[in-house]
Parts: structure tokens; sequence; C-alpha cells
């Protein structure tokens, strides 16, 4: 299949990008690398890298000749969400219309959408089923409910082929060592960890009281090579020969809380990783874990990699490149971000 993978040079964008092209799809990538790396997208074998920016530059060469899109592009830090939600609504959902708006010119019926557990703020129960109502707290999630409702109308009116992923948390590096996790600030839990790890310095434990068997956080970790094969998976699901929608969430089906997280580090790195302890941060809700049945039953998807498994590769990924893909891999465009977390 020909497909177009938005945000294919971020960090699960491209080893989503690299799983597909190594079991024969022909990968054509955009981003606008503000956030993406050139030597991720290098990385995917034989990808063509198309460097556009979503909100602005015509899509229409992107998607010539192109089946099916994968797309993860998009912005996806929470606090910025809540400092500035017009960008969230600009680049996610605006952006994400100009891309369904050409797509349907272009005549590709088919869209993988990277969405998120953010959609459901605080659930009312744990594991999460995606029955559950949809009460987004920032516009990070927000804007990506807002996409989800779009793929339906579409779907509806236009014959479009959708599904949306509702990822839990990602970690981990890919399987050969070549792509893991660059991001400018770093807000995620298993590299910042690590990099505490690497420098000797202490990690921070944003809240210690919560109602969880040790008082912090639990959250449901996926691999994301399990997340590259999903999205592998999604695309080749059979449907209806007519437009329909679905979402699944994927995650692990496991929960692991902060001092989990930091105490399988310490077991792979052989480092101690010192804490220090501070006060919960606004609208962290005490346990987020994924019911994951309806990604088992519709597309034959379980997460298999354990938390170990995850920041093992992480460790090799950032001990092997200290200063992620280096100088010069990023480079400063447009508003329009292409690439996913």
């Amino acid at each position: 299949m020909r497909v177009l993978v938005t945000g294919g040079a971020g960090y699960i964008g491209s080893i989503t990008a690299r799983a597909l092209a190594t079991r024969g799809h022909q990968v054509r990538i955009l981003d606008d690398l503000s956030t993406g790396h050139r030597a991720a997208a290098a990385a995917v074998p034989g990808a063509e890298l198309v460097v556009a920016d979503l909100c602005r530059d015509p899509l229409a060469p992107a998607l010539a000749g192109i089946e099916a899109v994968v797309h993860l592009a998009g912005r996806a830090l929470v606090p910025e969400s809540v400092r500035e939600p017009g960008l969230y609504y600009r680049v996610n959902t605006l952006g994400t219309l100009r891309l369904l708006e050409a797509m349907r010119r272009a005549g590709t019926r088919r869209i993988v959408f990277s969405s998120t557990c953010a959609v459901y703020g605080l659930p009312g129960e744990v594991p999460i089923p995606e029955e559950a109502p949809p009460r987004p707290l920032t516009a990070y999630g927000a804007s990506k409910l807002a996409v989800e409702h779009m793929l339906r109308d579409f779907a509806t009116a236009h014959g479009l082929q959708a599904l949306a992923l509702r990822y839990f948390n990602a970690a981990g590096a890919s399987d050969d060592g070549l792509l893991g996790e660059d991001h400018e600030p770093e807000t995620h839990l298993v590299p910042r960890v690590l990099a505490a790890a690497a420098r000797g310095e202490p990690v921070p434990i944003y809240g210690t009281d919560y109602p969880t068997p040790d008082g912090t956080c639990v959250r449901d970790f996926i691999h994301v090579e399990d997340l590259a094969l999903a999205h592998l998976l999604a695309l080749q699901a059979p449907g209806p020969a007519e437009g329909f929608f679905a979402a699944y969430n994927l995650g692990s089906g496991r929960g692991h809380s902060v001092r989990e997280v930091i105490a399988t580090a310490r077991e792979v790195t052989g480092r101690p990783i010192a804490v220090v302890e501070q006060p919960r941060r606004a609208g962290d809700p005490p346990a987020l874990l994924a019911s994951c049945a309806r990604a088992r039953e519709a597309l034959g998807f379980t997460a298999r990699r354990s938390l170990a498994e995850m920041i093992a590769s992480a460790w090799r990924w950032h001990t092997s490149h200290p200063a992620g893909y280096g100088e010069g891999s990023r480079a400063a465009c447009g508003s329009g971000r292409a690439r996913k977390r």
C-alpha cells in the first residue's frame, strides 16, 4: 500500500513509518521538521520526505498516489495546551480538517488517526473502556476529540474509512536501536527518569498522596514498537465497503506507578536514581489504565512487551545517542508541527 505518514519524523511517527516500510509498504513522510528530525525520517527505508506545514502548505503533492494516511502530526504537550489553547485547535483540529479535505480531493479514503487517552479526562471507571463518556480536561484532549467527531462525520458523508487509536503512555525505542525519544522539552516520565540516571541527578515525583498502592500516579505504559504494530494492523483491518469510524484504546492493560517506573529503571540501569517529592500537579488523575478488549477483538492486537523491556530499549538508545539526534537534525519551521509526542 502507498501510505502517507504525517509526523513521520517524530518519535512514534518514525518508528511506525519504519515498521510499515520494513513490511513492504511504500512510505511517504510529511513533516515540517519543527520538532521532528531529519535523521529519524532518513532511518525509514525507501521513504520520501516531504517537508511541509500541515496548516499552511498545499497538501496535494504529498497525497498524490497515496492510498491511505497514518496521521500522527500534531501538538502533544498538555501544559502548553492549557496556556495556548488556540495553538492546539489550530494545529490539531484545523490542520486535520485541511488534511481531510485534501484527502477527499485526492480520492484517498482510508486514515488511521493518532488520538489519545486524554479524551477521557478524569475517568469514572478504571480500566477505561471506549464507551466511557469523553470529558477532556485540556485543549489537547479536546482538540483530539474534535478530530474524532470530524472523522465520524466524514465517514458518514463522504465514505471515509477511519480508525482513531487512543494512545496511553508510549515508551521505549526501536528494536534496532536507530530510533528513540528526543523531545525538547522532555515531559515524558521514562526519558526524564533515564536522563536523571545518566546525569546522577534526582528525579521529581509529583504527588505521593494519591489513592494508589504506593501513593503515586498509576499509568498504562505501552512499548512504542507495539504501538507501531497496532498502526499496521489498523491500516490493514477489513471494514465495510462504505464509510466507517471506530476508536480503539491502545495500552498494555497493566498499570505501573511512578515509583515502580523508577524502581525498574534502577534495576535496568544499575544507577541509584534519587527522588525529590513534590506536590501534585493540577489535573493529574490518580490512575489511567486501558481496557484493550476492543483492539484485541477488532484488530487482533495485544501489547506484548513489559515495562522492563520498554525501559531497557530506551536506555540503550539514550546511552548510544547522548545528544539525541544531534545538531542539525531539527529545523525551525512553521506552526503546523507535524510530529506526534
